[in-house]
């Protein structure tokens, strides 16, 4: 989304990651005190609907999870926030090599689970941003990934510098962040975000 943007694609809002909005406002792409986080989003395993759920509260847990699995769809480990995690942490539990054969990388998480959900085999399993695996018919969220794998990012809504309609930038983004909608933000996956991040 942020090369889109450097490319000169039309945009009023953009939402992404806290550091990436922090550094499109300090090079003028984004309206300076036009930034409002919408929520903590953590990454997390999923599997097919109606397909047995892997127990997923350790690093042997995952590791077996990830050997059993058929297919790993996952996001573009290049430039992917995702995408790039998973693969350290794939590293991290010494399977990257073991598991290479299986892992079916996607343009983006939700490209990934719908390629998952659509796929006919019932053994594949997925790991994305849990926003992206709640949003897709024909996938469940099983579990985050394990404490010590944890990746929680904070995204952020935000002004375009060249937004032909700004007014109508700040109400949407104001009304995607109040606090009448934190249960909507919950059930799609966006946790609050903690007082010292905000």
């Amino acid at each position: 989304m942020r090369q889109k943007l450097m490319d000169g694609a039309p945009c009023d809002v953009l939402i992404l990651t806290a550091a990436l909005i922090e550094q499109l406002t300090s090079t003028g792409q984004v309206q300076a005190g036009s930034a409002k986080p919408l929520g903590v989003v953590k990454t997390g395993v999923a599997v097919k609907t109606n397909t047995p759920w892997p127990q997923l509260e350790t690093a042997q847990q995952l590791t077996q999870a990830m050997r059993l699995a058929t297919g790993i769809y996952f996001p573009d480990p290049q430039l992917a926030t995702a995408g790039i995690h998973f693969m350290k942490v794939l590293r991290s539990l010494g399977i990257d090599q073991e598991v290479a054969h299986k892992l079916q990388p996607f343009p983006n998480g939700n490209a990934a689970m719908n390629a998952m959900a659509a796929c006919d085999d019932p053994a594949v399993i997925g790991c994305t941003q849990v926003t992206e695996i709640l949003i897709t018919p024909g996938v469940d969220w099983v579990a985050n990934l394990p404490i010590e794998f944890e990746l929680a990012t904070v995204y952020t809504a935000s002004v375009c510098s060249a937004s032909k309609n700004p007014q109508a930038a700040h109400a949407l983004i104001d009304l995607l962040a109040s606090t009448q909608h934190a249960a909507l933000r919950a059930q799609g996956g966006f946790l609050p975000v903690p007082s010292q991040l905000q």
